[in-house]
Order: structure tokens, then sequence, then C-alpha cells
């Protein structure tokens, strides 16, 4: 397995540039409406959703290349439209290719509705953000259909034969979150314990990539868990439910909780300021959202795990700009790495990224790398202190 850290992807806008030599003038569609996300029903084998009736003829192809794009919601996590929408947009406009970038907002009915629609319309490359498998295994399926390829964008369609995949290494991720927890628990003095495990949405592979890194570290430092709980569609509000529960039904019996993002550590964050105990109780997190890297810095969050969203969008927009003009040649140059499906046994082939953990001291990193501003964290006489402490400048 190929693994590349966010800096190596510095140069694919450039590489997108020369990809897009039958490109016409640049046109973009940019559509988001964002609302509450509809949970996934929480099985391991979630039902297959109701599909649209089939095309009925071969959609007419593109006059120039144009690239669709499908994000999955914007409730789960602010990266989709705050970080993924812009910097995909900028790639694609730097390669002067047309594009279309719609978000599902956690309806697979509209995320149905949306992949027709761009199918039909004939785009050159699909780039797609599933909610689940099976619902986005027939998108693929239907524009595979039109010999339209495909890209999985961040999360592993399982049984869904993309042509390509671009993300992190997620059982890293997993594992950086697990080092980070037990980290924080023996800087603190605590060997053992019981632990919660806070898990993303049981539809979503990634969440599933996430524990098995972090569960394995948690357990292997000889850490018990006291709880283990999937947050359907990584809702943010269910998720401070869930841990309330937790919380009550232990009596507050735990040193640490494995949050697998940092909208779930956020309401965990939530329920423990509530009982006076945040800070006392380290949380993880991962995505360094703005408001994940403040509490690392307040101290109420023990870390968070950095993944350059920019680097993975650079990645796949230089395969989709790659896929559109036909040149499969450049796209297989891309995708050095291979994942396992584990529905079909089969190999999807991968660029995969290496993450990054985020302790106080390296939060100036993050900043530095574009990802964020010190005006957008250090918004607080009390959060430009701790700015100032660990070498965060304007």
């Amino acid at each position: 397995m190929s693994k590349r850290t966010f800096g190596a992807f510095a140069g694919l806008a450039a590489a997108g540039l020369l990809l897009a030599a039958c490109g016409g003038s640049t046109t973009g569609t940019s559509s988001s409406a964002p609302a509450e996300s509809s949970a996934p029903a929480q099985t391991s084998a979630p039902a297959e959703s109701s599909a649209p009736a089939e095309t009925s003829a071969p959609a007419e192809p593109a006059a120039v290349p144009k690239i669709g794009v499908i994000l999955p919601d914007a409730a789960s996590s602010a990266r989709w439209e705050t970080a993924d929408r812009p910097f995909l947009e900028q790639a694609f406009q730097a390669a002067g290719v047309e594009y279309d970038i719609q978000n599902a907002n956690g309806d697979k009915a509209k995320f149905a509705t949306i992949a027709d629609q761009m199918i039909n319309e004939g785009v050159s490359a699909l780039l797609l953000v599933n909610l689940d498998s099976p619902s986005a295994a027939a998108v693929i399926k239907k524009a595979s259909d039109q010999g339209i390829p495909t890209i999985d964008y961040d999360r592993l369609t399982l049984g869904g034969n993309a042509n390509y995949y671009v993300s992190f290494d997620n059982v890293a991720v997993g594992t950086k979150i697990g080092e980070g927890l037990v980290k924080c628990l023996q800087d603190g003095g605590k060997d053992k314990g019981p632990v919660v495990l806070l898990n993303g949405s049981p539809t979503d592979n990634n969440a599933t990539l996430f524990k098995e890194g972090y569960e394995k570290v948690v357990k292997d430092a000889g850490y018990t868990v006291a709880a283990d709980q999937a947050v359907p569609a990584w809702d943010n509000t269910k998720a401070g439910t869930i841990f309330e529960q937790i919380y009550t039904e232990t009596g507050g019996d735990i040193i640490g909780v494995a949050s697998a993002n940092d909208g779930l550590g956020g309401a965990a964050i939530a329920v423990l300021e509530r009982n006076g105990v945040a800070g006392q109780i380290p949380v993880t997190g991962q995505d360094a959202t703005d408001e994940g890297l403040q509490r690392v810095l307040l101290g109420t969050q023990c870390m968070t795990v950095y993944k350059a969203i920019k680097a993975e969008a650079d990645a796949a927009s230089a395969l989709a700009i790659a896929l559109a003009n036909g040149d499969t040649a450049a796209a297989e140059a891309l995708a050095e790495g291979s994942v396992t499906d584990t529905e079909t046994g089969g190999t999807v082939k991968a660029v995969l990224l290496e993450p990054v953990a985020i302790f106080p001291e390296n939060v100036k990193d993050v900043i530095a790398d574009g990802f964020t501003t010190y005006d957008r964290v250090c918004t607080t006489e009390e959060l430009k202190k701790k700015c100032e402490e660990y070498g965060i400048t304007p």
C-alpha cells in the first residue's frame, strides 16, 4: 500500500493544467442548500435504497470535459462545504475544465437524483462521497454503464467497483487517535481504566477503519472499554444524547473518550462541561476543525487529527481531470496504491495520504499549511493568549 504525505501533492494542481488540454472555457456550478441530514438505518448491512429508473438511452458526451462532484452533507462535518468544495473548485478552475459540484445534504434519494442529472448531462467523470455503500454502488453502476469513470472520494463504496479511490490511510487515522488518547492518559498519570469509544456512522466504511485503528491501540495499551457506541450519520446532536446516556449509566466512571471526529468529540465535551469535568477526561477528535483546534489549545480536547484536505482535493481533481480528458495513463500514474474492497474481495486503485496528530504544540503547523487562519482560531482573549503561548501569530 503506497501512502503519501500531504506535501507530496503540492504540484498536482499544476499537473491538472497540463491534463486539461481538451478543456474549453471554464464554467462552474456549485449547488448547496445545507440541511440536517437524515440518519441512515443503523444496521450492519444497510437496506438497498430505492433507485430511480434506469436511463433509457446512453447520455450524449459532453462537448468539453465536465466533472460531476457529489458531496454528502453539510451537517456531519464542516469540511465538505468549507474546505473540500472550495479546494476542488480552485483546482478545476485552474485547469480550465467545466464542473458541477452539488451537495446531497444527507438525503440518499437526492444523491441519486443528482447523479441521474449528471449522468444524463454526460459528465466526463464522476467524483462522489457516499452516504452509504448500497446507494452509492447503484450510482457507480449507472455511471459505469454509460462509460463514465468514477472516483470514490474520502469514503470507499463497498461493492461499488469505482475506478479509483482517493483518501487518507484511515486505519492510520484511527491509530493516531488511539495513540493520542493513550499519550494524554499517560501524561495525566492514568495507566489503566475504562474508556469510551464514540464511533462514526455505522454505514460509513471509514468509521469502521477509524475504530479498527484506535480500538487496537487502546486495548493494546491495557485500557478497558466502558462503552462502544456508533453515532448514526455522524449526527452531533445524537452523539451528545448517546454520550450523556453513557456518562449516566457509568456514573461518570470513565477516564477517556476515543471520539472519531471533532464534531462527536465536541458533543462529548459539552456533556463533560455540564458535569464540571471537561479537561479532566481526555477526548480525541479528527479533521482539525477550527472548533477542534480551539478546544485543543484550551485543553478540553486532548488532540485532533489533521488530514490535509487540499492535498486530498488536489489528488482527486488531478485524477478526475485526467479521466475527463481520456488520459488513463496519467490517472494510472497518479494512483500508486490500492485498497481491498472487503465486500467483493477485489482491489481498487488508490491514492492514500498520511494523517498528522495535532496537539497544542503543533496547532501552528495546521495554520502554517493554510488550512485555517489565526483569525478563525484565535478568536477570544483567552484563545489569543493560548495562541501566543504556542507560537501562533497573526
